[in-house]
């Protein structure tokens, strides 16, 4: 069983296909949408879902990225867990490899394919570490100088979140941090183009550098 983390702020376009596709890749999920006070109706798309699964919708104050996922982690009935953005949608699962290489990693995160309104556009950028060539160890972003592991799709061993949590001070990039705090303990964590998202462009996305 999996536990599915979906932070939500204003993600009425893009969060039915996140939800709609754990339902369709993750037998008997469930799944937590963390919101931060959304003013669109995201929350009404969230609601269509209660009949379809074991879907939560909980409001959080004063967010903060590490925040939200420290408290969704207090709220999970699972041992897996999967942080996964509201504006991604799984296209590629296989949850039997990942759940096998979680007996060895800390972390699995996976292939991610930038879409914008509609095309799929080129990998530039942080965009460039989602490779299809094979599973990678700790990966390392030269870009960035620093271990990089992606939350958008991301699966999570519960002890490890518990043992190590996200920073609540960040406004960002929390993923990377706790990576390298991981490391520092000397644990791993692992790469794999044998899963897939969608990741669908939007306006406010820090991710988003390098269109084209």
């Amino acid at each position: 069983m999996v536990s599915v983390i979906i932070r939500n702020h204003n993600e009425r376009d893009y969060i039915g296909f996140a939800i709609q596709s754990v339902l369709n890749h993750i037998p008997n999920a469930e799944i937590l949408v963390i919101d931060d006070h959304s003013t669109d109706d995201s929350l009404e798309v969230v609601r269509l879902f209660n009949n379809r699964g074991n879907v939560n919708l909980h409001i959080i104050d004063d967010y903060t990225p590490g925040k939200c996922l420290n408290y969704g982690v207090t709220l999970t009935s699972n041992e897996t867990i999967l942080v996964l953005s509201a504006h991604s949608q799984i296209v590629k699962m296989d949850l039997d490899y990942v759940q096998n290489k979680l007996k060895y990693y800390s972390a699995v995160f996976g292939n991610q394919t930038p879409v914008y309104r509609g095309k799929k556009i080129t990998k530039r950028y942080i965009w460039s570490h989602f490779t299809t060539e094979g599973d990678v160890v700790n990966m390392h972003s030269t870009i960035e100088d620093r271990p990089f592991l992606h939350n958008a799709f991301c699966f999570y061993n519960k002890k490890d979140l518990i043992e190590t949590p996200f920073d609540e001070t960040l406004s960002g990039k929390e993923d990377r941090y706790w990576a390298s705090d991981i490391l520092l303990k000397g644990k791993s964590y692992l790469y794999t183009p044998s899963i897939e998202v969608n990741h669908y462009y939007t306006g406010n996305g820090a991710t988003w550098k390098g269109l084209g």
